[in-house]
């Protein structure tokens, strides 16, 4: 089988901590990207995506889905490749389903088997972290040495394997030491100590037809004996050709485990999220006077910026002690003189832009429409570098800081917006970008960096901190908005706890201790002899 040319690292697993009674199941795909089906609407929505390999007709992925499954469900599920996709629904534990041409060339025409495979995942949190190096691997370039590199298999139920994880390519040596890498043991073995893990060695080659040197097989109880005799491993070819009097060998240099803290751990050890909005006053809104303006303030129900600032407000809100908020507006003239600002507080007060709650930054808004005029452009940037300079105060673990900002146009200022937002991805801080109205929003897409990291001036962000979606895409059908509002604030919220951790993991900060349980003054516990 041909193997990727890039050598990508496993796909972090998410660590358990809903409450939802739902089993996690992973699904292993050759496809790039997974859909899921909504429930009520029908409506198919990017789960997420491969890595690509390049020169190869049979590729095998190393990124993982994560999925929840229930029982009591149908969950369709959809795999896509270019314009070649298929629908399935996990249901079978292994399955190979033919793909068709559905948009293009012949109609029905056979194009290849995808194969799905799902595993229920255990609750182990732990990561290891390893480092291996190779003497005497077989010379298998013309010229020069080989290029090795090592492809790690967990072994499934069924006796199958599943890759889990690449090395990267050290070229032309026969005795490579490969950079240390960390894997969730859930990953490697599934909590399963005793499970085989396979690993094959090969000759990198750019055209994709890389050359098997070997393999051997451990296993994580192995592995954890750490740097011994019993973590030196014969490569064994799978046929012989003569007599080989060098055995190449494999070992590992070194191996520790660490457990995974989730998002629960830092806010249970007195972690404050701080939650900051930001609202666009530019005139492409509308005149707020009129019921076709986005501002427009129809006494019977929100409008889509109230929609918004509510639906991930009173989630976020309680994940802050002291529910005091900082809320911005930008793009609007202000009185008396009319000057344009792109960062001025909605209560008026540039000492104190704190509002009480999420209904006094409702309160604010609804202010702040009385008393400015509605302007432009649509300027990102300085509303980003406020919430930077206070992040920046504070990178001890003890804060972390979300922007929500809400707009209905395309940005004036992108240039100095993902300068911004690369900058602001080295602090404890995560951007929210929810769209409303009708227009384009391609330069979000952009912006919110999943498919492509964004970089300024040359330089990549450390991190994805941005998440943007169109407030339309998750308007209920019928018209209810408490559905739509919960529609929205799951997914832009989904991705705060991984952005959250990924920023701790980044600068080795722990989750302090939770505090032990509150005992109301006076109580005592009782203790009855038996």
């Amino acid at each position: 089988m041909d193997k990727l040319e890039d050598m990508a690292s496993v796909y972090e697993f998410d660590p358990i901590t809903g409450n939802i009674p739902a089993t996690k199941v992973e699904i292993t795909v050759s496809l790039c990207v997974l859909y899921t089906q909504g429930v009520e609407t029908k409506q198919w929505r990017e789960f997420g995506r491969t890595e690509v390999i390049d020169n190869t007709l049979n590729p095998d992925f190393v990124r993982k889905y994560i999925l929840d499954y229930f029982f009591e469900e149908k969950q369709n599920l959809r795999f896509d490749l270019d314009c070649v996709f298929i629908s399935v629904s996990p249901s079978s534990l292994r399955l190979s389903c033919p793909l068709s041409f559905l948009h293009r060339g012949i109609p029905g025409k056979k194009c290849g088997t995808i194969i799905l495979s799902a595993e229920e995942l255990g609750n182990c949190r732990d990561s290891a972290t390893m480092q291996f190096c190779a003497n005497k691997l077989d010379k298998k370039d013309f010229f020069g040495k080989s290029d090795p590199f090592m492809v790690f298999y967990r072994s499934n139920e069924d006796g199958t394997f599943t890759i889990c994880h690449k090395t990267e390519v050290v070229k032309n040596t026969l005795n490579p030491v490969w950079q240390s890498f960390t894997i969730p043991v859930r990953a490697l073995c599934n909590g399963d100590y005793d499970r085989t893990i396979k690993v094959e060695v090969y000759d990198w080659d750019r055209d994709g037809s890389h050359d098997f040197i070997g393999e051997f097989t451990t296993s994580y109880r192995e592995l954890a004996r750490g740097q011994s005799q019993f973590n030196v491993y014969e490569v064994l070819r799978r046929k012989r050709h003569g007599h080989h009097h060098i055995i190449p060998r494999v070992t590992l240099l070194s191996f520790s485990v660490e457990s995974e803290c989730t998002f629960l751990d830092y806010i249970k050890g007195g972690t404050q999220i701080n939650f900051t909005v930001a609202i666009d006053f530019t005139a492409s809104n509308g005149n707020p006077s009129q019921s076709t303006s986005l501002h427009y303030m129809n006494p019977y129900q929100l409008n889509a910026y109230a929609m918004a600032l509510k639906a991930v407000g009173e989630i976020i809100q309680d994940y802050d002690s002291d529910k005091m908020f900082p809320a911005l507006g930008f793009g609007a003239k202000l009185p008396p003189d009319g000057r344009v600002s792109h960062e001025f507080p909605l209560n008026g007060n540039m000492e104190n832009p704190y509002c009480n709650g999420i209904q006094g930054i409702l309160e604010a808004y609804h202010q702040s429409l009385k008393t400015v005029q509605l302007y432009g452009p649509t300027n990102f940037a300085p509303v980003v570098n406020h919430v930077a300079r206070y992040a920046a105060a504070v990178q001890d673990g003890s804060q972390y800081f979300v922007l929500l900002i809400i707009t209905d146009g395309v940005i004036s200022d992108m240039a100095q917006t993902k300068e911004a937002i690369v900058n602001g991805a080295k602090l404890p801080m995560s951007i929210i970008i929810v769209g409303v109205g009708q227009a384009e929003f391609d330069a979000m897409v952009e912006l919110d960096g999943d498919d492509i990291r964004i970089s300024s001036r040359g330089k990549l962000a450390e991190r994805d901190i941005v998440q943007f979606v169109p407030f339309r895409d998750y308007m209920d059908r019928t018209g209810n908005h408490v559905l739509s509002m919960a529609r929205l604030a799951k997914d832009v919220l989904a991705e705060i706890p991984d952005q959250f951790i990924s920023y701790m993991k980044s600068r080795g900060i722990k989750p302090n201790p939770a505090p032990p349980p509150y005992t109301p003054p006076g109580h005592t516990h009782h203790h009855t002899q038996i």
